[in-house]
């Protein structure tokens, strides 16, 4: 008896970290030249994945596309009188109908400025800047990486980070 709890126990140390999401297994993909297509695994967090992805393949400048199917979802709106954003989240399945972004780098880190629209089951479409999305269904996406690190900077005039083409 006690040899056949060892042997459970024992197994379901060996599974459970197997099973355990972690910056390695929330996508899998293939590279064709200096493009990917990555797939991120169901009920992951989209901008999360593809932060992690950038950061593994080290891509400091590039284009991001992509559809799929998301149960939660967070836009930003950008108001230039305040310089400040306005968040809203919406919790209900959804089809990514487009996403589109760009890549570089800001203070030395990735830098994904990312634009959704989704369409909602009643066939209207909400758009905006992505903050925050969560698959639930599939989700694929097309990485391309231009090869060149391009960096941003904060702009205090316009309370955006924009593109710095000295550095």
């Amino acid at each position: 008896m006690r040899k056949l709890l060892f042997i459970i126990l024992f197994t379901g140390v060996l599974i459970t970290p197997a099973n355990a999401q972690n910056e390695k297994n929330m996508y899998s993909y293939k590279q064709i030249e200096n493009r990917y297509i990555v797939s991120i695994d169901n009920h992951t967090e989209i901008v999360k994945a593809l932060n992690a992805f950038c950061k593994e393949k080290g891509i400091q400048s590039g284009s991001i596309s992509g559809i799929g199917a998301i149960g939660e979802l967070t836009l930003r709106f950008f108001n230039p009188k305040t310089k400040a954003y306005d968040d809203k989240t919406f919790r209900e399945q959804m089809e990514i109908s487009n996403l589109t972004g760009n890549i570089s780098s800001m203070d030395g880190l990735v830098y994904l400025h990312l634009h959704i629209t989704v369409g909602r089951s009643d066939y209207s479409a909400l758009a905006g800047h992505l903050l925050f999305a969560t698959l639930n269904g599939a989700g694929e996406f097309m990485v391309e990486d231009y090869g060149k690190q391009v960096s941003r900077v904060y702009n205090s005039d316009l309370g955006l980070n924009i593109y710095d083409f000295e550095k």
